[in-house]
């Protein structure tokens, strides 16, 4: 068959909805690559990278059940160059093709890739997000901070989600303050199902391939969505069962359950097996159609994620970088503890989030800011660490959304562009959304003791290091008036435990 165009459809691509699919064109050939390249840059979790290939595998045959041609390369095959510009190179001398066209990648890293290619490609846009590229460094020009609440706003207006007229339903735009309770001890957590696959094939590709990977997998009961068929089931599942409960619980933590009230859609989403849109809509529409089982607080809540901060952070990403990787306003330079790839810590919060995100590639993003994050922020762990571990480790680890997450809110790396404050908490801030203090090694309550809690002696000690940056920061002025009132004394055992700490850091 003689092809007249190749287009490249990327991992995260997997978009059906695109206008490239809606019509069938026997001149043009889709390519989808499974490549070294891509899998090797981090050390991915194993289920992240089972995850994606499965998912290109089912988008694939998708497309050939609709009528459309595909090349698909596995990566074992022996013509697997294993780079995407090498391959389409082959494959265009193979079957006499001069036009190639590519779907706008959502990491810099790839866009600058692609930019490089020695003969042309024509790019369109992914028509996945509800922004473009530079709308979010439009709307903030010349300013210093991009506020989120500024932008959530305005992107409820300019899609007229939970609105009336030019006004919030409900007469506020944000119900944060009623979205942070503790799960109750006894509470019934009511899951939605994941569908259960075989991914024994994909598992088994990737071992001969020798990738190396982290974390645990059951490749036989395998339960990420990896179709869209799947992903729209779990929508409607967690639409049902779990949002009626989301919002109130969305910042609670605990080890009865890895995923609470959750939705697990971040990885669909992420390699648009769903749209931003379609999701809102969903969740939107339930609480129109059922007032009495939604409250707003979960509605809002859910949708603030999707339609404010996932757009905001995109938005970020392609206004700052490749600069917003390099970013490190502290400094910083320790390394992560080695049980960051173990869980193998006395101290239960964050023996518990690590081991999660080793056994599952998901942790919440309670989880992810303010235990795992909030420590390696208080340790003073370079900024290039702790990006890699959270792009590595999650499944729905992308670097557009994982770095502007990582180097800039939890770290505060980026200096304030993404937050107004470093997140950073001692153990009180765990021990109330938690109950991962319970039953643990170290005190919650105790400062520099035999048994003080790291997180409560590592906490002053970033303060106290980081004065001379903080200081004059008006969100956090009181925590300088607490620690100027301590005793001199006890400020001296804190700076000693805190020294003692980061001395014997592999043996917390």
């Amino acid at each position: 068959m003689k092809f007249k165009e190749i287009r490249l459809v990327l991992g995260d691509q997997l978009n059906i909805n695109h206008p490239w699919f809606q019509s069938v064109d026997s001149s043009v050939l889709y390519v989808l690559m499974e490549v070294k390249s891509e899998s090797e840059y981090v050390t991915h979790h194993i289920q992240k990278v089972v995850s994606i290939f499965a998912a290109m595998r089912a988008f694939a045959q998708e497309l050939i059940t609709r009528g459309h041609n595909v090349h698909y390369v596995k990566i074992n095959e022996p013509n697997n160059h294993h780079d995407f510009l090498k391959n389409i190179e082959a494959l265009c001398t193979e079957h006499g093709i001069s036009k190639v066209s590519y779907q706008l990648p959502d990491e810099y890293r790839l866009d600058q890739y692609f930019k490089q290619s020695k003969f042309p490609l024509n790019a369109v846009d992914s028509e996945h997000f509800l922004t473009g590229r530079e709308e979010v460094a439009t709307l903030f020009a010349g300013k210093k901070m991009f506020l989120m609440e500024t932008f959530y706003r305005y992107m409820r207006k300019k899609h007229a989600v939970l609105m009336e007229g030019d006004q919030p339903i409900g007469g506020q735009w944000n119900f944060d303050h009623e979205n942070r309770k503790k799960l109750p001890a006894k509470a019934e957590i009511s899951t939605t199902a994941l569908g259960v696959t075989d991914q024994t094939t994909v598992y088994e590709d990737i071992q001969q391939a020798q990738l190396k990977t982290i974390g645990a997998i059951d490749p036989v009961n395998f339960s990420w969505t990896v179709s869209r068929v799947a992903a729209v089931n779990l929508l409607q599942e967690f639409t049902e069962q779990a949002l009626p409960l989301f919002g109130t619980y969305q910042d609670a933590m605990t080890t009865q359950h890895w995923y609470l009230y959750h939705s697990r859609l971040s990885f669909a989403l992420n390699v648009k097996l769903l749209g931003p849109m379609e999701v809102i809509r969903a969740v939107e529409q339930a609480y129109f159609a059922h007032p009495n089982t939604y409250e707003l607080n979960q509605i809002e809540g859910f949708i603030r994620q999707i339609l404010g901060w996932r757009e905001y952070m995109r938005g970020i990403y392609w206004a700052k970088m490749p600069e917003f990787s390099t970013l490190n306003y502290f400094g910083n330079e320790a390394r992560l503890p080695s049980w960051y790839w173990t869980g193998e810590t006395k101290m239960n919060c964050m023996h518990h989030a690590i081991k999660q995100s080793l056994d599952h590639a998901y942790a919440h993003h309670i989880q992810r800011l303010m235990v795992t994050g909030n420590f390696a922020s208080l340790l003073g762990v370079h900024p290039d660490e702790v990006d890699r571990w959270y792009l590595g480790i999650y499944i729905d680890a992308f670097e557009w959304v994982e770095i502007t997450n990582t180097r800039g809110m939890s770290q505060f790396a980026d200096g304030g562009i993404v937050g107004s404050k470093p997140y950073v908490s001692s153990a009180a801030y765990i021990k109330k959304m938690s109950n991962y203090c319970d039953g643990c090694s170290y005190n919650y309550k105790d400062k520099f003791g035999e048994k003080a809690c790291p997180f409560n002696t590592l906490y002053w000690d970033f303060y106290a290091r980081n004065r001379s940056l903080l200081e004059r920061n008006p969100r956090i002025g009181m925590m300088y008036k607490v620690w100027d009132k301590m005793e001199d004394a006890q400020k001296q055992l804190i700076l000693e435990k805190a020294q003692e700490i980061k001395q014997n850091i592999e043996y917390l």
